[in-house]
């Protein structure tokens, strides 16, 4: 009796064991039971009914990343370029991800390179170029609302890389360098005018000081010789006044104009004007020195 109790506890440790999982965090199982879905088992201890249920599917429900490889598409103008994406994607509802389509990598894949090729269609390659975060946006909302009945959620799609023809990178490449080699000159004129403008206007500035030194040096050289002139004409007045409170007759100021006229004529003159009046001293000093020689 013993044997068979134990045979049977044997016995249901080998069946029940196998039949218990544990679902790990961010993790989902679908649960199948006699061919037909049974439950989705959550986070945490689960036992399925042996010969009865079973696991068809363990889902991830951690957010994804698929890197698609380039695709070729056609713009509005009819040119061929390869295009690759990057998709971010979540699934919310394992059930619908598990029964709603066969092989959802591949579903998405195909639904994103349709969607960009009807996107690019509608851009001309130089919007195209230029317009990375419309085509991000309208490739998000599109395929978000079509993967939605598979249980996906499309959190992001970016635009990795957009690789023209190599006729085109040429001429892009030529392009650029022409507007390079544009904004170079316009950058070297500007630099030449500002260096011809601050050399006029240092040249301005220097004749500007000059002229006003120029003027202020004549107007001290005038006024110092007026003012030499004022000293010269306040002496020969003070010197009159002296002579006119000694008394001095008509006699003394014109000896005093020949002194004057001698001092005159130590200089570097070739021609004198004499005043008559001194002329006539002249002469009868010569008279009174002959008259004194006779006696």
């Amino acid at each position: 009796m013993s044997y068979i109790i134990i045979a049977v506890i044997v016995l249901l440790v080998i069946l029940i064991v196998p039949n218990v999982r544990i679902v790990p965090q961010a993790k989902a199982f679908i649960i199948e039971r006699l061919g037909g879905y049974h439950s989705t088992w959550q986070v945490g201890l689960h036992i399925k009914v042996p010969f009865i249920d079973r696991v068809v599917n363990r889902v991830s429900l951690k957010e994804r990343v698929i890197d698609f490889q380039p695709q070729p598409v056609i713009t509005k103008d009819n040119v061929t370029m390869m295009i690759d994406t990057v998709i971010y994607f979540q699934i919310t509802d394992p059930k619908l991800f598990t029964y709603g389509v066969e092989n959802p990598m591949s579903a998405i894949e195909n639904l994103s390179a349709t969607t960009l090729r009807n996107i690019i269609g509608e851009l001309e390659l130089d919007g195209t170029l230029t317009s990375r975060d419309i085509i991000n946006t309208r490739m998000r909302s599109i395929l978000d609302e079509a993967t939605d009945p598979w249980g996906i959620k499309v959190n992001r799609v970016e635009v990795k890389n957009i690789i023209p023809p190599e006729s085109i990178q040429e001429a892009m490449e030529k392009q650029m360098r022409a507007e390079r080699e544009r904004r170079e000159s316009i950058l070297k004129a500007e630099g030449e005018k500002q260096s011809a403008i601050l050399v006029a206007e240092g040249k301005k500035a220097a004749i500007i000081l000059e002229a006003e030194a120029q003027k202020e040096a004549a107007i001290r050289t005038a006024e110092g010789e007026a003012e030499a002139i004022r000293a010269v004409q306040k002496a020969t007045a003070e010197g009159l006044a002296l002579l006119k409170e000694a008394g001095a007759d008509e006699a003394v100021l014109k000896i005093k104009s020949l002194e004057a006229l001698q001092k005159v004529a130590d200089g570097q003159a070739t021609k004198l004007i004499i005043p008559s009046d001194i002329q006539n001293l002249v002469g009868l000093a010569a008279s009174l020195k002959e008259a004194l020689k006779d006696k």
